[in-house]
């Protein structure tokens, strides 16, 4: 797939989102160009073309100046001469920082790649703590890497697939960013399993053509009913995408069991309309009621929102239909950068507060982060606690709490606060008492009964899958050992 993206064209797109002076984005292109002048992609292209592509996909998502300035910048320190005091002299401090948090560390000996590879991969998951956009322009050079992956050796090609399925599509996930996940998922399908890759892209095409109808007839019937009650729409049609397809019958479904196989989403103005088209959408489509999801009401982890509900559909389909707000619609495709978009003046300092206090993910990649000095053992343990299989489970209060599968009630307790783990005596699942090792499971309620007189205490029989449990558990065991060492010096 090719881009023919220009600094023309990278200029037009950020004219129809920003009316700030882009000089200094034209500057960062000048700089870049000359650093990168006679480089060459292996597609024989000038390497400019690269940066010019990601700071496309960035402005895309309507990222501020300075992003777009570290995006055509990102790699000089790394394949030039450029030195990261002059980008600082030519620019400013924070363009310095981007670009120094996406550079790869260089000016340390490693025993081997695997070790330089895992400190690369720490210091780019460990940058969220500095400035989330470090990770954001992480997450697009990689898109367009994969996207012109194909001139690669396929060794090359596969380590890369291997790798984006491994760390930067859970990464984007995180972020929200469903837009760039599929594509970076089904790119990777391509080249680590191109036999299933081809059969499922063309069972892929096989929908789209036998299912076009019956979506044309339920939007332009959506749209008629909405035309009565004179609320503004947008709808749009969709196929699952590739992978999504494969693993869902890999796991043993049929494709006619697929609910979300096709869809459609109503992009509405306001929360209140997005109420009113579900109930006239099930008005003349009955629900399948056990497929019905609230998410504005209740966000996903990652602030998704919006509202989900399957329908018997004509031509005995079921069809999945989104229904939510024009903005939910933009953080759904792009994540955590439409939640700033319209603070472009104070971007870093806005976006990073979002960042802290609406993403789970935000506070356990930090705690993590804290507590694991080895950088392989971080690496492994973010990779079985936030990029593993999740589950979802409620407070009484009906907040959604984001787990690792296998995750226990201790986990649970810990997550909500050390209070509620360190004076815990007992737990309701779903309304019965049950034991503290219990494991959780999708969708359970968890009430904590609490007592506080209880002394923080350590139960070596207590399992823990979490960073923060393990965290406190070792506090307090820690604390424990120190009274007890006093105890004993008073003693003698």
């Amino acid at each position: 797939m090719t881009y023919e993206i220009t600094l023309e064209k990278l200029l037009e797109m950020m004219k129809s989102y920003t009316d700030s002076d882009l000089s200094m984005v034209v500057k960062a292109y000048d700089m870049a160009a000359q650093c990168h002048a006679g480089q060459y992609r292996d597609s024989g292209e000038d390497y400019i073309s690269h940066p010019l592509n990601v700071a496309y996909i960035l402005a895309s998502m309507h990222l501020d100046i300075d992003t777009i300035c570290a995006a055509l910048l990102h790699d000089v320190v790394e394949d030039t001469p450029c030195r990261l005091e002059d980008i600082e002299n030519e620019f400013n401090e924070t363009v310095k920082t981007l670009v120094d948090g996406v550079t790869k560390i260089s000016n340390i000996s490693f025993s081997s790649p695997k070790e330089k590879n895992i400190a690369n991969t720490k210091k780019i998951l460990s940058s969220v703590m500095i400035d989330i956009r470090i990770v954001i322009i992480k997450i697009a050079d990689r898109l367009h890497n994969m996207r012109t992956i194909e001139v690669k050796p396929p060794e090359k090609r596969l380590k890369k697939a291997y790798e984006t399925m491994d760390i930067f599509v859970p990464l984007a996930y995180s972020l929200g960013q469903y837009e760039l996940k599929n594509e970076l998922e089904d790119l990777s399908f391509k080249y680590l399993k191109p036999e299933d890759y081809k059969r499922t892209l063309e069972l892929y095409q096989m929908i789209d053509i036998e299912s076009r109808d019956t979506l044309n007839t339920m939007l332009w019937r959506i749209k008629e009913l909405l035309a009565k009650e004179n609320v503004d729409n947008k709808i749009k049609t969709r196929i699952k995408h590739i992978y999504g397809i494969y693993t869902m019958l890999s796991s043993g479904s049929k494709i006619s069991e697929i609910h979300d196989l096709i869809n459609l989403k109503v992009l509405l103005d306001s929360v209140d309309e997005c109420y009113l088209t579900l109930g006239r959408v099930h008005k003349i489509y009955h629900p399948l009621n056990d497929k019905f999801k609230d998410f504005i009401c209740n966000p996903k982890t990652n602030y998704y929102q919006s509202l989900h509900t399957t329908v018997f559909a004509p031509d005995n389909r079921l069809v999945q239909v989104q229904i939510r707000t024009k903005d939910m619609e933009n953080i759904a495709c792009y994540g955590l950068p439409a939640l700033w978009d319209t603070d472009k003046d104070n971007s870093r300092e806005s976006m990073q507060e979002k960042f802290k206090n609406k993403y789970q993910f935000y506070n356990d990649l930090k705690e993590m982060n804290s507590y694991y000095s080895d950088n392989e053992e971080f690496i492994n343990e973010v990779k079985k606690e936030l990029f593993a299989d999740k589950i979802y489970v409620y407070t009484p209060e009906g907040d959604v709490v984001e787990l690792p599968k296998g995750a226990t009630v201790v986990d649970f307790a810990y997550k909500l606060g050390n209070y509620y783990g360190d004076k815990m005596a007992g737990v309701l699942i779903n309304d019965q008492a049950a034991g503290m090792n219990t494991k959780l499971k999708n969708n359970d309620r968890v009430r904590i009964i609490l007592n506080d007189n209880l002394v923080p205490s350590v139960n070596e029989n207590i399992e823990t899958v979490t960073t923060k449990a393990r965290k406190r558990k070792k506090d307090i065991n820690t604390a424990m050992k120190a009274i007890k060492g006093e105890e004993d010096s008073n003693k003698k």
